[in-house]
């Protein structure tokens, strides 16, 4: 398989293999490496070959270009799908998190440069894995709340398992946090300078991936998020996110006013199941198990007006402007929520058959 690309005729993902490493490149740098369905199937493809591939000792990821590893899944499909009749944001979501829980499954080595802009889909394809780096210019955030649609690839997982509340500041205000962060919060391992990167992927290939973390791997400096938990603890412990927008507030921590001010920005109701999806996340106790309710709350999100409303908003009509139903969170009700948490008639399941 060395520098054969494993899709259908495209160059959106490389794969070579040098010395016992595969290498994975997720190549659309000008759309900053944004999952489409023939990157996921082409990931889904590789892993499963070089897991069974005894020449392959372990898996190194990376994004081309300079922005990031990847700002998430190519979510102007998903509007034009779901303005069609949804067939085809359903067939990506099932399959990118089936490779999302083929990563977080995955027997070897598997190293995930953070690197940049690394953002909803990017975190499910790097934030499962065993060995995750970020670096000095990692922007990492889950920032589905902004358009109409809820934190999903398993992020839950990583969210409701943050110290304190830090994770469910993240999802509620969608705002970024640094690699230093998301080593606090438990969505990265290990830090590396963005300058040593290539230096430290030689390494990978040279001497294996403990060897090259031994010698490129620094201390990192300390999380901002993590030294603002009095305040971020204290405001979300609230039963809604009513009460939570109302602690934050009255708190005098300015930082607590400009995140209530961010909240107020998103859409109702994806900020309510946000909130509820994180706290049946904790009590779920794998990946997979949160990914299988990931897939019952997408569904129901392409069903909703407001996935529709804020891709157009954010990114196909570029006004910034959304107009959300209901367009306040006291409008949202209880039954609102649950309904997003209903089973579907093609649940997602681990069984090999689905992992095609």
């Amino acid at each position: 398989m060395g520098g054969q690309g494993v899709t259908d005729g495209s160059d959106e993902v490389l794969t070579r293999v040098d010395g016992n490493v595969g290498l994975i490149t997720l190549n659309r740098p000008k759309a900053i490496n944004s999952l489409n369905q023939p990157m996921v199937d082409a990931l889904s493809a590789v892993l499963a070959d070089w897991a069974d591939d005894d020449a392959v000792g372990a898996v190194l990821l990376s994004g081309a270009g300079e922005r990031g590893l990847c700002a998430g899944g190519d979510v102007v499909s998903i509007y034009h799908s779901a303005r069609k009749d949804g067939v085809e944001a359903r067939r990506f979501w099932r399959d990118e998190y089936l490779l999302n829980g083929q990563i977080a499954d995955f027997s070897k080595p598997y190293v995930a440069l953070m690197d940049g802009i690394v953002m909803g889909g990017g975190v499910g394809v790097s934030a499962h894995a065993n060995t995750r780096v970020v670096t000095d210019t990692s922007k990492i955030a889950m920032p589905e709340v902004g358009i109409g649609f809820v934190p999903d690839v398993g992020g839950a997982f990583l969210l409701s398992r943050a110290p304190g509340a830090l994770g469910l500041h993240a999802a509620l205000t969608g705002a970024p946090f640094s690699g230093a962060d998301a080593i606090a919060m438990g969505f990265a391992d290990h830090y590396v300078p963005h300058d040593d990167l290539e230096a430290f992927t030689r390494a990978v290939i040279a001497d294996g991936v403990q060897s090259a973390l031994a010698r490129h791997a620094v201390e990192p400096p300390p999380s901002d998020l993590a030294a603002q938990r009095s305040w971020i603890d204290e405001c979300y412990a609230g039963d809604t996110v009513e009460d939570i927008v109302a602690s934050l507030r009255g708190h005098d921590a300015g930082p607590a006013n400009a995140a209530a001010d961010l909240i107020g920005t998103r859409s109702p109701i994806s900020l309510s199941v946000t909130l509820e999806a994180i706290r049946r996340a904790a009590n779920l106790p794998t990946v997979k198990d949160v990914l299988v309710q990931d897939y019952r709350v997408s569904c129901a999100s392409l069903r909703s007006h407001d996935l529709v409303e804020g891709i157009r908003a954010q990114l196909v009509d570029k006004d910034r402007n959304p107009k959300w139903s209901p367009s306040s969170l006291s409008e949202v009700t209880r039954a609102d929520i649950e309904a997003y948490f209903t089973p579907v008639d093609d649940d997602l399941s681990f069984q090999k058959g689905d992992l095609r």
